[in-house]
């Protein structure tokens, strides 16, 4: 500082016709540190502190302090002049071996499974903790050092040091202080004084010119390390930012300084907007305050019995460049395999990082959940796939959704499609059967020319079963299924009044001969079947009207596939539809089961209790089936249902008629159906 001070002095380019004045102390402790600050605070010739209501106004015996270069002791001058406005530049605990907080911080780290740890530290408590390090034998680290203790040979005579690992860090770019050497040479020669020896009890470093405690001579001159030349630039850097900020406060630039009154804060103002050129170097301050200097990557290397400091890279601000030749570095491994330190592994494919705690590099891996997937710009947050895609959970992709469609070409569908036609011609094949014998007993016992609105209401809901196989289409899903609940209530309307007529004629013409008489007469039979078929005719155009069946791509039901079916089964008409069914099956079976007794060519109960509970079951295994799988088939069991309706109806009511007419034609005859009437009467009257 001395000799940056007089070769200011000396100039009369910065301050002409002004001369810095100085105070040096040593700041060893704590207390000395404290003294020397508020000492500095004092109002010039005296040694006591004004406190006045503005301190924008205080002028203290000196407007800059520079140092001190220890953390600890530049927090505590920091607290003590922010109220004062003073500018401090600084020049870059009580813990001891073996203490409980230190041995603990050394478990820790030798727990932890990183293998980088950061020393933010003076090299003071620096090595302090290297000495723990040594002593609890923690090895295969790799340490970065701050600027305080990166190239400090304090830290490298810790014993046993050698064994800790690699050693990297960050030290300020080395500068020489052009002509430091030739003053303290100057000033070794103007001390005349005899050298003397140190009193019992002082201390000096190598790195102090410290005249009261021994005087030098020009050849005893300690040289000063790198550590030390760092810090001395440093201060030399600090004394010219000071002298130019006086320039800019002083108006010196007209060749003569101003005289007249500055304060602190007006002279950190200036210090912040400094940019000059200083032997090679350029010293400015960013928004913070700090100087932007350049810096060198240091790594050590152990070279016999010392540490020697080589540079493997190097830092600089404007612009922003970090260089490190990495092929420079000897890392400590075998090998010299360079080291790994994560506190997690990578996470496997499809699984995102959490973090936990405040490091980003520390996480646990969460799988994605399913129907997302993890793109690798974004380790931290699954992305949902698209509509027409799936992914299963943990997965690092997605994948087109499979189309489900009961297709033509499914065996399945054969199998389906071969049954329904053949139930289509066998319906057919019986409608040719009836006509040709239709004048017969058989035929007319079985209701003549209605039997045809039967085997064609039946046909039609066979026909819709073909809307279910192929992708949907809007005529498609308006037909299926309202075509099959309009021809099925019409063959059970059918079949309801055909069993409740032969009730009537045979057990109520002789008991309610006026009921009788009146559904004879206006044609009773036919009535009902009109009304119940208009009925569930205008229950289907309601439901094609207000709740039109849409075909439909289905994303919620399965995560890999898309289904394509019709809106129809979800809606309040099939429902209605549905239900009407179900009470006119109901009716058909409680007619038919009331003539059970009649003769027996005209008894039909068990073929259509038998039938009739069929098409009950296979709506319950239907149903049961929805509520307990909603797999790529359940159109299959939907129209298996209600073949299944279609194929009882027609097996129940009239195959036993056709296997009369085709393999018993002795009992298609007048004769024996008049002997089993006569038969019934005979029961009848002996009850």
């Amino acid at each position: 500082m001395r000799f940056g001070i007089e070769e200011i002095n000396n100039s009369t380019a910065l301050l002409p016709n002004v001369t810095l004045g100085y105070e040096l102390y040593d700041v060893c402790s704590e207390s000395a540190n404290l003294y020397a600050t508020l000492n500095m605070l004092c109002l010039p010739g005296t040694h006591h502190i004004a406190l006045q209501e503005s301190l924008s106004r205080y002028t203290p015996k000196a407007v800059a302090i520079i140092g001190p270069d220890n953390t600890n002791h530049a927090v505590t001058t920091a607290a003590v002049l922010s109220p004062f406005l003073v500018p401090l530049g600084i020049v870059p605990s009580s813990a001891q071996v073996g203490d409980e907080e230190m041995r603990s911080m050394v478990r820790h780290l030798a727990l932890a499974r990183t293998t980088v740890v950061v020393v933010f530290s003076s090299r003071q408590l620096a090595g302090v903790f290297f000495k723990s390090v040594v002593l609890a034998n923690l090895t295969g680290k790799v340490w970065i050092a701050s600027e305080d203790w990166a190239i400090s040979t304090h830290i490298t005579s810790v014993p046993g040091i050698q064994g800790i690992g690699t050693v990297l860090g960050v030290a300020i770019q080395q500068k020489l202080v052009p002509g430091l050497k030739e003053f303290e040479e100057a000033y070794a020669r103007a001390d005349k004084g005899a050298p003397r020896s140190c009193p019992k009890g002082s201390w000096c470093s190598t790195n102090q010119l410290c005249s009261k405690c021994q005087t030098f001579t020009e050849y005893t001159t300690p040289k000063l390390g790198a550590f030390s030349m760092s810090s001395a630039y440093n201060v030399y850097q600090a004394v010219y930012a000071v002298a130019h900020g006086l320039h800019q406060l002083l108006d010196c630039a007209s060749g003569a300084c101003s005289k007249g009154q500055i304060y602190p804060w007006q002279l950190l103002e200036q210090i912040y907007k400094v940019n000059f050129p200083l032997h090679e170097d350029t010293v400015t301050f960013d928004d913070n305050g700090d100087p932007l200097s350049g810096y060198n990557i240091i790594a050590w290397d152990w070279i016999g019995p010392k540490w020697t400091f080589r540079i493997i890279g190097s830092f600089i601000w404007s612009p922003v460049q970090l260089d490190i030749n990495n092929t420079d570095i000897r890392w400590h491994g075998k090998d010299n395999q360079v080291p790994t330190s994560v506190c997690t592994q990578d996470c496997v494919e499809g699984h995102r990082r959490v973090v936990a705690g405040f490091h980003h590099c520390c996480f646990e891996c969460v799988p994605c959940e399913a129907g997302t997937f993890l793109n690798k710009s974004d380790l931290y947050r699954c992305q949902p796939c698209g509509k027409e895609e799936w992914a299963p959970e943990g997965s690092p992709t997605c994948f087109p959704r499979t189309v489900v469609v009961l297709t033509w070409q499914e065996p399945i569908s054969w199998v389906l499609l071969a049954a329904n036609t053949l139930l289509l011609l066998l319906l057919v094949g019986t409608a040719g059967l009836f006509a040709r014998h239709l004048d017969t007993p058989v035929v007319r016992s079985a209701g003549g020319r209605l039997c045809f609105l039967m085997l064609g209401s039946l046909a039609a809901g066979s026909c819709s079963l073909y809307g279910f196989f192929g992708e949907p289409t809007l005529p498609a899903c308006l037909l299926r299924q309202a075509l099959f609940s309009l021809g099925f209530a019409v063959f059970l309307s059918c079949l309801t009044v055909r069993s409740f007529q032969l009730v009537i004629i045979f057990k109520f013409s002789t008991k309610v001969p006026r009921f009788y008489r009146a559904w004879v007469q206006n044609h009773g039979a036919g009535l009902f079947v009109m009304i119940s078929s208009v009925a569930q005719l205008l229950i289907c155009l309601t439901w094609l009207i207000v709740w039109t069946p849409q075909p439909t791509r289905e994303y919620r039901r399965f995560p890999q596939l898309v289904v394509l079916e019709c809106t129809e089964g979800n809606s309040l008409g099939f429902l209605l539809a549905f239900t009407y069914n179900g009470l006119l099956s109901v009716s058909a079976f409680a007619c038919s089961y009331l003539g059970k007794d009649l003769p027996e060519n005209y008894s039909e109960a068990k073929c259509v209790t038998f039938s009739q509970l069929l098409n009950f079951v296979s709506w319950i295994t239907f149903f049961t089936m929805v509520s307990v799988y909603q797999g790529k088939y359940l159109l299959v069991v939907n129209v298996l249902a209600l073949l299944t309706c279609l194929s009882s109806g027609f097996g129940g009511y009239f195959l036993p008629k056709c296997y009369v007419i085709l393999c018993r034609p002795d009992l298609n005859n007048t004769g024996h159906f008049q002997a089993s009437i006569l038969d019934y009467t005979r029961r009848c009257s002996s009850t």
